[in-house]
């Protein structure tokens, strides 16, 4: 794919979304947390580039919303959906729908939504996807004791450019390699040609080690799971209370995860907790063995019957009179009888091997001496055996853990990204269930809506009244103040914004025609000066010369000038319009006025008031079709000359005569 060729991407964020794994795939899914991932790219970026991208493979490159007030509707349904989602990734994810003009486009979104509405959004499922975020790989992982080898200088840089967790050292020979092993727990070469070589130490030759990143460096593995591990488990408990199809195994994923510790290391088994222990705690069994031959030999001395008393001998010893002469004399069985003491202690203690136990049979000189003391430079090598033995033996465990890893990344991966598709659903689901919602039907003339409620009203959903409406072709809405004729506009909107989206509408019926764009005028505040007055009638000048399908809602543009003259430029407008393939809804109330100016038989709608109670307007909500709506005041008029014997004779034919104008 040329990125370049995707609207709004130049030559920086072409390279940087190559710079992905597969920005193609990435492109196409919507996938916004894996273009993320390129550098420099922010999630809402992403959705940006997502959605453009979108467009560009479905022709579509028009825009739908062609006015501010069309475009603050699509943030608001947008919004809706956005409260509905659990994740980061969902809300991001939703921004890439948007109201298309492309019929592929909708049908493809539509069969989307179709599926995504049968889900349950169960608790315990919403629940588990507060958990749920987008892998991220860790930095920063180093380690000391293993290195690469290898002769050659061209292998050298693909080696660190491969694996910089580890250093690379250059080698020319069997006496390098040597050295090598001396600072090493493990030397891998990377050169065929030292095949065979015996040199000590864990010194392996593997010429295809750049292809095996889960045996080189199985610690960049694990950290990827233990830096995910919580993400993993909680998109594993989506996958099972959703009953996902996801291609990994969640047993054998716990299984994995359950052998790794927080700070990515292998949860050792009794073999490397053994070697641990005995590292740690190898000075301490040293000093106690010594203490034990020490006390041992103490005793025999105090008690031995010699010509002397054996505390004097004791007091002589301690001072260092003779002590390896009188030792080998007198308690030849009795220092070698401590010193054996002393050995089984520290085997006992360290739980040595029969290698090990070797070793550490010479930390205790066999010479005679009192004080026992330990051989500094046996107790070093123990050490150093030890130390590579439990190196050698976690690096085994990383290794074995990480080869089994590796063959559940790629299963992992998509794991958490059926979790928090499933989210985007869900989060489509919900808004569904909650504003009653349905597909709408697409095409035919117009937009007709049966219970329509919308939810972008400043009440609680459930008290919003439902409306039916319909209208095809440029029509006038008339009706009382506060009666419900600006919602009525934005219900007209929101329906057609969603089912451009290919989601559902707030409605128990509905039925859409496929328009090209939308134009939304709202309400102006006061009149307008004439710079802006000029400015507005250019805006109409270029929606009536425009063409394709259309829907335009205008809301009372009366209040741009004088009444007499608004009525005139509306009624002109609306002669444009009409013959084309334009729906108008004008909202006004000069609806009668506009009428009578008007060069053809314009349709009026009307929402009625029925009456007046306690100071409130009774209203019926749905417009009537060819209904010039009666306006408040003529309400308050009728109240006033009909109700009885309240009026004296004259007052009350002051308010008939005053009804009569109204007529």
């Amino acid at each position: 794919m040329e990125f370049e060729s995707i609207p709004g991407v130049g030559p920086k964020t072409a390279e940087r979304l190559a710079a992905l794994d597969e920005p193609e795939r990435a492109l196409a899914a919507g996938d916004v947390a894996a273009l993320a991932e390129a550098p420099g790219v922010t999630p809402g970026r992403a959705a940006t580039i997502a959605r453009a991208a979108i467009k560009a493979e479905h022709d579509d490159a028009g825009e739908f919303l062609a006015t501010d007030r069309a475009r603050e509707i699509y943030r608001d349904a947008l919004a809706l959906l956005q409260d509905r989602a659990v994740t980061d990734y969902a809300a991001k994810r939703l921004e890439t729908l948007y109201p298309a003009a492309s019929t592929s486009r909708i049908e493809e979104v539509r069969e989307w939504a179709t599926q995504a509405m049968e889900h349950d959004p169960d608790p315990e499922v919403l629940d588990a996807l507060s958990g749920v975020e987008p892998l991220e790989s860790p930095t920063g992982i180093r380690v000391r004791e293993r290195c690469l080898a290898t002769a050659d200088a061209e292998r050298h840089a693909a080696a660190e450019a491969a694996y910089p967790e580890i250093s690379v050292e250059i080698v020319e020979d069997a006496r390098g390699l040597a050295d090598l092993a001396t600072g090493y727990s493990t030397v891998i070469v990377l050169d065929e040609s030292f095949a065979g070589i015996d040199i000590a130490g864990d010194v392996r030759v593997e010429p295809d080690a750049l292809e095996k990143p889960a045996m080189v460096v199985p610690e960049r593995l694990l950290a990827f799971f233990a830096e995910n591990r919580d993400r993993l488990r909680a998109a594993a408990a989506v996958a099972r209370a959703a009953d996902l199809d996801t291609p990994c195994d969640l047993a054998v994923l716990d299984d994995a995860l359950s052998r790794l510790d927080d700070e990515g290391s292998v949860v050792p088994d009794d073999e490397l907790a053994r070697l641990r222990q005995a590292v740690d705690d190898l000075d301490a069994a040293v000093s106690t063995g010594e203490s034990v031959a020490n006390d041992r030999l103490r005793e025999a001395i105090e008690e031995r019957d010699v010509t002397i008393e054996g505390s004097d001998l004791l007091s002589l010893v301690e001072q260092g009179a003779g002590v390896d002469s009188l030792l080998s004399r007198e308690l030849e069985d009795e220092h070698a009888a401590a010193i054996e003491a002393a050995r089984e202690h520290l085997v006992d203690a360290l739980a040595l091997d029969a290698g090990e136990a070797e070793i550490a049979a010479q930390a205790f000189p066999e010479e005679p001496t009192f004080p026992v003391e330990h051989d500094e430079a046996v107790v070093s090598r123990l050490r150093e055996e030890l130390t590579a033995a439990r190196d050698r033996r976690a690096t085994r465990l990383k290794r074995d853990l990480a080869a089994d890893l590796a063959d559940l990344r790629e299963d992992c991966e998509e794991l958490v990204h059926a979790a928090l598709e499933r989210d985007v659903e869900l989060a489509v689901a919900r808004f569904a269930r909650e504003f009653d919602c349905t597909l709408p039907e697409l095409g035919g003339s117009g937009v007709a809506i049966e219970a329509g409620r919308s939810p972008l009203l400043d009440v609680s959903f459930d008290a919003v009244e439902p409306i039916d409406y319909g209208v095809a072709g440029p029509t006038l809405l008339s009706g009382v103040n506060s009666g419900g004729k600006t919602s009525t506009l934005d219900l007209l909107a929101l329906v057609t914004v969603l089912a451009h989206m290919g989601l559902p509408v707030p409605a128990e019926r509905a039925r859409v025609e496929r328009y090209d764009s939308l134009h939304y005028q709202e309400k102006s505040q006061g009149t307008l000066d004439a710079g802006a007055f000029e400015s507005t009638l250019r805006e109409f000048a270029g929606l009536v010369s425009g063409t394709g399908r259309r829907l335009v809602l205008v809301d009372e543009l009366e209040s741009i000038t004088e009444p007499g003259a608004s009525a005139r430029i509306i009624a002109g407008i609306l002669e444009e319009l009409a013959g084309g393939e334009t729906t108008a809804v004008f909202v006004s109330h000069l609806a009668g006025e506009i009428r009578e100016a008007a060069g053809f038989d314009i349709p009026v709608d009307g929402i009625e008031a029925v009456g007046l109670e306690g100071g409130e307007l009774v209203v019926e909500r749905s417009p009537k079709k060819g209904v010039l709506a009666r306006s408040t005041p003529e309400l308050i008029v009728e109240k006033l000359a009909t109700r009885d014997g309240e009026a004296a004779g004259d007052v009350e034919s002051f308010y008939e005569r005053l009804l009569e104008k109204f007529e």
